[in-house]
């Protein structure tokens, strides 16, 4: 018992989640000896489920990745593996008794019905029913610490991730960014991040009051997870304003993507509002780059888009290309809020 305690509380003290994943994960080997460990994080869009083994442990050690950056190369549709589409379906525990006598089990972590981890396990038949049910409250644990995580990171209107995680998404995804460009396996694909902007929301506070404002910034979002990819990070940045941190890709598929949001946008009735329309600048991610560098270039396009017409996208790069915008020096040594 004093074990169990020792762990909660190593795991309660965390506060990123690829860092609760760790502990959980030390947690997990140390009071159940599994065979076998992967925690998963689940991915339910509106095409396929899709999971990403974060952490584990298996013959080959003990692993872990950054589980707020899924990288696309463990990522996989959740059908592949029979035992975790059932788990998803059903939304509670499925287990499958091997040949060896040993069962893999595998535990739902469901937020609004849906499941956003999935934690697998392969145990020996000796196992104890004090274990079992201490293991079933240790997940129960685990699943309640990573709501009230989400809780925090959550903008509370939309859902979708807030400013005050922004900095820190981004930073980690540039410091990956930089350890990648140093080894060799480097792409050309780059990292975007695109700002969205919602055209003239003033008009419609004004004419329909802030109450269906909020709805129309609710309806947005959720249009925002269906045009874009599961791995894609997703932030209110304040007011109508809108960031979206792109999956290594392509100029021409980054723009791919910006479009089909901005004609969903367009083509999607606002409850008593009718139609609304985005307007869209993104850049690429540059090695060197800080929150604000990106943001800078990222809003000039913006800016551009606004002034030419609105409901349009723009790509800071191409503009700087074609000379209808000049690049923008950022000072260094400047402190720079925002």
């Amino acid at each position: 018992m004093l074990e169990l305690i020792r762990h909660v509380v190593q795991i309660s003290a965390r506060r990123d989640r690829t860092e609760i994943n760790s502990a959980m994960v030390d947690t997990l080997l140390s009071l159940f000896h599994p065979q076998q460990l992967t925690v998963f994080r689940c991915y339910v869009g509106n095409k396929k489920a899709m999971v990403f083994p974060c952490a584990g442990a298996g013959p080959n050690g003990q692993f872990l990745r950054n589980a707020y950056l899924p990288e696309q190369r463990y990522c996989y549709p959740i059908e592949r593996d029979p035992l975790l589409d059932r788990c998803r379906k059903e939304v509670s525990a499925v287990i499958d008794f091997l040949d060896d006598g040993s069962h893999r089990i595998v535990f739902p972590v469901v937020r609004l019905d849906e499941p956003v981890y999935l934690i697998d396990l392969t145990l020996s038949e000796d196992i104890s029913a004090d274990q079992r049910v201490a293991l079933m409250g240790l997940i129960e644990y685990f699943g309640n610490h990573i709501s009230l995580l989400d809780y925090g990171e959550a903008d509370t209107l939309t859902g979708l991730a807030s400013r005050k995680t922004f900095d820190k998404h981004l930073f980690e995804l540039l410091g990956g960014k930089e350890n990648r460009r140093r080894g060799a396996n480097s792409t050309s694909a780059s990292h975007w991040l695109a700002v969205c902007d919602i055209d003239h929301f003033k008009r419609v506070n004004d004419n329909f009051g802030h109450l269906i404002g909020d709805e129309v910034l609710i309806l947005l979002a959720q249009e925002m997870r269906h045009s874009f990819r599961f791995d894609d990070q997703l932030f209110r940045f304040g007011g109508e304003e809108f960031i979206a941190l792109l999956q290594p890709t392509e100029e021409q598929f980054a723009l791919a993507t910006l479009e089909r949001f901005r004609q969903n946008v367009e083509n999607q009735l606002f409850s008593r509002v009718g139609h609304v329309t985005v307007s869209v600048g993104f850049s690429a991610l540059q090695p060197n780059d800080t929150p604000t560098d990106v943001i800078d270039r990222a809003d000039e396009a913006l800016y551009y888009a606004k002034h030419h017409g609105r409901n349009r996208v723009e790509c800071y790069e191409k503009l700087v290309a074609a000379g209808e915008v000049t690049v923008k020096e950022i000072a260094k040594g400047e402190i720079e809020l925002f």
